[in-house]
């Protein structure tokens, strides 16, 4: 069976088995057992790395050893870059929406509860320093700890079906068809527990899907780009943990009653908060197209 003949298999079990976890993860949620939401999802991160094990694929080119010799730069730019631009992106979507701007901190305190907020203030903790401490995690090893939870994605996304979706439409091309599935993907736990964008933004349960298989498409050009250039598999594992450890950070310093409007920002899953990733991955689509 050649690598196309495997794309299939390799979908259906990827979908089969991640959209019924997504549907307990979703249940969970509803119950308030978020424990166990938390865990399946984490469980689910690894079906492409076992759907792409039952359809057949040949591991030798995966990429799989460390590759550090001449790719130094490709290291800061999966560890350093998406908090850049996640940085920027907020910057932008509180510049476009000053009111949206909260430096009290009312956001933390409203997800960690009133109680909790003063508990920890009491303690010598204050909102602002939970916040720095927060941002640094984000930019330290956070990334590398969810690296290895990413892992079971990259090998199942970029290691498998990219690579055959590129072959088969050319690079840009196969890249947005890759972004687009990656993004649907991710559809039933959006639609049924609110995951990324909530329950009650505008054109809910439709619009957050659709626009996060754009964002989607984004992210996977720079970690198939990563990927590419270093032919090792870390690289895009690393870059897409850095990607979860800063996501919700910019949200840290929003004023809650802006978090009706998630479809804009400020988080990098937002149209105003994700532009200079998007920015980014045209950027590098259109060079990519220009010497091909």
């Amino acid at each position: 069976m050649n690598e196309k003949m495997k794309l299939k298999p390799y979908l259906f079990w990827s979908f089969l088995i991640a959209w019924i976890l997504q549907v307990i993860a979703s249940v969970c949620s509803m119950k308030g057992q978020m424990g166990g939401f938390q865990m399946v999802l984490a469980v689910s991160m690894f079906v492409p790395l076992f759907a792409a094990i039952i359809s057949g694929k040949e591991w030798k080119n995966i990429g799989f050893r460390p590759r550090l010799k001449g790719n130094v730069k490709w290291l800061f730019f999966a560890w350093l870059v998406p908090a850049i631009l996640g940085t920027l992106g907020a910057a932008i979507y509180f510049w476009v929406f000053p009111e949206a701007l909260d430096m009290s901190f009312g956001a933390v305190r409203a997800s960690l509860g009133e109680a909790v907020a003063a508990q920890l203030e009491a303690g010598g903790l204050t909102m602002g320093l939970y916040v720095a401490i927060n941002v640094i995690s984000a930019l330290t090893y956070a990334p590398w700890l969810n690296m290895f939870f990413a892992f079971g994605e990259e090998v199942g996304w970029r290691g498998y079906m990219y690579p055959i979706l590129k072959e088969r439409f050319g690079k840009t091309k196969g890249r947005i068809v890759g972004g687009i599935i990656w993004g649907i993907w991710h559809w039933p736990i959006m639609i049924l527990a609110g995951y990324e964008y909530g329950k009650e933004y505008w054109g809910a349960p439709v619009t957050g899907p659709i626009l996060f298989c754009l964002i989607a498409t984004a992210m996977g050009i720079l970690l198939d780009e990563s990927y590419e250039k270093t032919k090792c598999i870390w690289f895009p594992a690393l870059m897409h943990g850095a990607i979860n450890a800063f996501a919700g950070v910019p949200g840290l310093l929003m004023n809650p009653e802006f978090h009706a409007q998630p479809l804009l920002g400020p988080l990098m899953v937002g149209i105003v908060g994700g532009l200079p990733m998007i920015l980014l991955a045209v950027f590098i689509s259109l060079k990519k197209e220009k010497h091909a």
